[in-house]
């Protein structure tokens, strides 16, 4: 997937905490350690997310969107 962001940190889901709205996604990279993503339950169901995924944590200005 090729983005116009350079912020990008590739990573393997390690938890998702589904919320009636929002989702909570931890997401293990190698430096930092982990970082979390908060994302609408819509998109973590859309996008299919399952804890393992290896995934992209695309960060934008103050907000982490992922990619898959």
């Amino acid at each position: 997937m090729k983005l116009s962001a350079r912020n990008q940190l590739n990573g393997k889901i390690t938890n998702i905490d589904l919320g009636a709205v929002m989702a909570n996604i931890k997401i293990e990279v190698t430096d930092p350690s982990v970082i979390t993503a908060v994302i609408t339950k819509e998109s973590a169901e859309n996008l299919g997310l399952s804890e393992g995924d290896d995934v992209t944590a695309i960060i934008k200005s103050t907000e982490v969107i992922i990619g898959k």
